[in-house]
């Protein structure tokens, strides 16, 4: 009878291959049955195979029976097993015995056991690199555990080929390393100037070492060592003239190494003060700014250059200076310039504007070292005026202090009481120039220091003062009191002292006076990032910036550009500060940037051509007509012309400060000379007239001396040309000679540029009527005179031989119809009876050069058909004679 359960292991643990079916179990499947060795009952017939947990493993899986009377069976699935889509797999399994009988009644099964089957792997699949480049910067000069990790996978099931065992840097000799995890590192410290970029490639094994599908690359930048300040500073900046506005920082940038900041301020500024008075402004001399910028005419120049005419300005100092302006030293005691009365008088009065430039200190940029700025507690006259007019009294001084101005006014009223004006200003005790203008309208007094309006920082009265000495006196550098010079002087540098009675200057005036031609701009304000605030000083040669955001700043800073607006700028170097200063949350740990400092270069500008030409080289005429009352005209037909070798840049035009910044102005003259050659003029025999009125009506300005006369003042081609084509030259009677040379040249920019030189000689035609009587010509000029056997000759003409009925020969030059005469000699056979003058006459409608040897021309005059005037060209060799 089948009395028992068939017994089987309740837990197996199987491995099938993964291109093999037949599950190897451990233990091995073996069903016991105690009614073993009964036929049937102890035997097994089959096993079953049921769901595990949640799967289908008896879909997969089956179960028979190898021998029926051992119990051993076998498990093997029933198609092929993926490990990559399922490692493990669960079910249970019965087995059941042979029954009673053959037909398998009264059976019995066992209890299930649970089967556990794992497929095994093979290593089917190659590493994949999750990445096909991997990129990574690191800072220069230091050695990093990880610089950058790359990773492979491996697609395979099993730990064994799935699981990647090692990688391998295949780029050869690189400075970095790579261990099994995938982790580079540098081997050595990185140089980004050597190499800033780093490119190589790895490749990984599975441990059934099978290699990856495709290498990566790596890719390793190199950031030079952050070290917090400005980046991209360029030291020299070359500008060339003509060339408008240029940035000075084009590539700049700050780089605060990722601290964060709130606050950041740079401050631009631009070095002029060894050019001229501050900047690119000495084009022209002050007198000529002034009517360039419009002023009223009518100011006097208190201190102008020393000549027998203006000899008091002759004792004080003169420093040499890059402008045209004359720069006079004060030291406070002995240099001192008392202005004549006649010069005093004429702008005494309530209403006037005083004007100059100052600069504390001498000649010395700084203070002395015992002097510290504000420490200078006397105060120190620079000009002082007395006047005397019948019973009332006007009387003003400017004078400093430390840093202080003041101006004492005594109104031009008997019964006034003096006031004292006193402005607090930094400007006069920092030892750079400084231009000054006071405009006085009493009781109004208004200054402007560098084109900027200041208001009084006191007024007050002076109370009962005695009355000023009954002298008239007007003393540059000091004071005048009883007879004497008193009070302490001034201490430093002036230039251009002029003071204009009348109403006061009009403020755009006083700007274009100041304005700077060159100077610090900002690119395109509409471009100003938010937050941001940009400030130019007056002179514009303090550019300050302001934000709160790095980029936006950063953008700023390369909008900061150089503008000079001279088509000549003054060439040279103009160095340049760049201070940062940085405000942050913790202000502990906030950077702190170096003041960087370069330097700006002005090239040389392409000069202009200054062409003088129609004059010359001979003017000849009769002597009658330079001994007439207006004279002979020099230079009738001058023509002037300027011109440029290069292009301007118009966008350097349009800028402030009137006329004055206008290239409009690039070719005007500012001085022409006529200066006689050889021996200077005699005031007795000979004069250059000049018409005073036009120059007066043109503001041009005149030094008529014996050895030269100079035109100056800023005016157009059109109007120097006029002028100049006015010039006469007149001699007194009996004075004419027989030759004077002169000579005429202009300047340009400040006599920066000059033209060319232009001679001219003079030739006096004399008649023929004076060659026969001696008590005319012979006998005062009778070192010319050299006696012949045949012929005498005098300074290049034959004389007429008395003997001789026949007519005479004469070499002389011939005369052209462009006012010049040929070097080439003639010579002219004249009837003695006629004058010289008659036979020149003829002479002057003669064109061009004779082709014959002799030629007979008839005269213009036909009242005689015997006067005939016969030309005979001398050889070539032989040499002119110029008289």
């Amino acid at each position: 009878a089948n009395k028992h359960k068939p017994w089987i292991e309740t837990e197996y643990q199987g491995i099938v291959m993964k291109n093999d079916n037949t599950v190897l179990l451990n233990p091995p499947l073996f069903a016991l049955d105690k009614d073993a060795p009964l036929h049937y009952a102890g035997e097994i017939c089959g096993f079953r195979v049921h769901n595990g947990p949640g799967g289908s493993g008896s879909a997969q899986f089956e179960a028979v029976v190898l021998d029926r009377s051992t119990g051993e069976g076998l498990v093997r699935s029933k198609e092929p097993l993926d490990c990559e889509s399922q490692k493990e797999h669960s079910f249970t399994i019965q087995a059941y015995d042979c029954g009673e009988g053959p037909d398998g009644t009264n059976s019995k099964k066992s209890h299930k056991a649970t089967v556990h089957v794992r497929v095994n792997d093979v290593n089917e699949f190659s590493p994949v690199f999750v990445e096909r480049r991997y990129e990574a910067s690191v800072p220069e000069g230091r050695l990093f555990d990880r610089i950058v990790r790359v990773e492979a996978v491996d697609a395979d099931c099993s730990p064994q080929y799935s699981q990647i065992c090692f990688y391998d840097i295949i780029t050869p000799n690189v400075p970095f390393t790579i261990d099994n995890d995938g982790n580079i590192k540098n081997t050595e410290p990185l140089d980004s100037k050597h190499q800033r970029v780093h490119s190589f490639w790895v490749t990984a094994f599975d441990c059934g070492k099978n290699r990856a599908q495709a290498d990566a690359q790596v890719i390793v930048t190199v950031k030079p060592s952050c070290k917090p300040g400005w980046m991209g500073w360029t030291k020299r900046i070359e500008y060339t003239p003509g060339s408008g506005s240029i940035p000075l920082f084009p590539n700049l940038h700050l780089e605060t190494c990722e601290k964060t900041v709130w606050n950041i301020q740079a401050t631009v500024e631009l070095q002029t003060g060894h050019i001229g008075k501050g900047c690119d402004r000495d084009s022209y001399s002050d007198r000529s700014v002034r009517r360039l910028c419009g002023a009223v005419r009518g100011e006097v120049e208190l201190l102008p250059p020393p000549s027998p005419a203006t000899n008091w300005t002759a004792a004080v100092p003169t420093l040499p200076s890059s402008d045209s302006s004359l720069v006079f030293s004060f030291n406070g005691s002995t240099h001192v310039a008392v202005v004549p009365d006649s010069v005093a008088s004429a702008v005494s009065g309530d209403h006037f504007t005083l004007q100059l430039w100052m600069r504390r200190g001498g000649a010395s940029t700084q203070p002395p070292a015992n002097q510290a700025r504000g420490s200078r507690k006397e105060e120190e006259t620079i000009i002082c005026s007395t006047v005397k007019n019948d019973d009332s009294y006007s009387h003003y001084s400017l004078s400093v202090h430390g840093c202080r101005l003041s101006l004492f006014y005594w109104p031009d009223v008997s019964t006034a009481r003096p006031v004292k004006f006193l402005w607090k200003l930094e400007q006069v005790c920092d030892s750079e120039w400084h231009h000054l203008s006071l405009s006085v309208q009493f009781p109004s007094v208004t200054l402007y220091v560098d084109g900027v309006t200041f208001d009084p920082a006191l007024i007050h009265d002076n109370g009962a003062i005695p009355n000023p000495a009954p002298h008239q006196r007007l003393v540059i550098g000091a004071c005048w009191g009883n007879f004497t010079i008193s009070h302490i002087g001034y201490k430093g540098l002036l230039s251009g002292v002029t003071v204009r009675p009348g109403n006061v200057e009009p403020h755009s005036v006083v700007e274009c006076l100041y304005a700077c031609r060159e100077g610090l701009d900002f690119g395109d304000l509409e471009t100003l990032g938010s937050g941001m605030k940009v400030h130019v000083n007056p002179s514009q040669s303090v550019l300050v910036l302001e934000g709160d955001d790095i980029e936006s700043f950063n953008r700023a800073v390369q909008q900061v550009t150089y503008r000079n607006s001279l088509r000549f700028a003054t060439p040279g170097v103009r160095p340049l500060k760049l201070t940062t200063s940085l405000r942050c949350f913790s202000e502990e740990s906030c950077l702190s940037l170096r003041q960087l400092e370069g330097y700006l270069v002005v090239l040389q500008p392409d000069a202009p051509q200054i062409s003088l030409s129609g004059v010359g080289p001979h003017l000849a005429r009769p002597a009658a007509e330079f001994e007439g009352p207006q004279g002979v005209p020099l230079f009738p037909e001058l023509r002037i012309v300027c011109s440029l070798s290069h292009a301007v840049n118009t966008a350097a035009q349009g800028m402030e400060g009137g006329a004055l910044m206008s290239d409009a102005v690039a070719h005007t003259l500012d001085g022409c000379e006529v200066q006689p050659l050889g021996e200077e003029l005699n005031p007795e025999r000979e004069e250059l007239l000049v018409d005073m009125e036009a120059l007066k009506e043109r503001g041009l300005d005149i030094i008529n001396t014996t050895a030269y006369i100079a035109i100056t003042g800023a005016e157009s081609i059109s109007v120097y040309e006029d002028v100049l084509r006015s010039i006469r030259y007149r001699l007194a009677k009996g004075s004419a000679r027989f030759e004077r040379r002169f000579r005429l040249s202009c300047s340009e920019m400040n006599g920066r540029y000059t033209s060319n030189e232009l001679t001219l000689e003079v030739n006096f035609l004399h008649s023929l009527d004076s060659l026969y009587h001696p008590s005319h010509l012979l006998a005062s000029q009778q070192q010319f005179l050299h006696p012949s056997h045949h012929t005498g000759e005098l300074s290049g003409h034959t004389l007429p031989n008395p003997h001789r009925n026949s007519g005479t020969s004469i070499k002389i030059l011939k005369y052209k119809g462009s006012n010049q005469w040929d070097d080439s000699a003639l010579t002219i056979i004249v009837n003695p009876m006629e004058t010289y003058e008659n036979r020149m006459g003829i002479a002057t409608d003669m064109e061009g050069e004779c082709d014959d040897e002799e030629e007979v021309v008839d005269s213009p005059d036909d009242t005689s058909d015997d006067q005939r005037i016969i030309i005979k060209k001398e050889g070539r060799d032989s040499a002119p004679r110029r008289y």
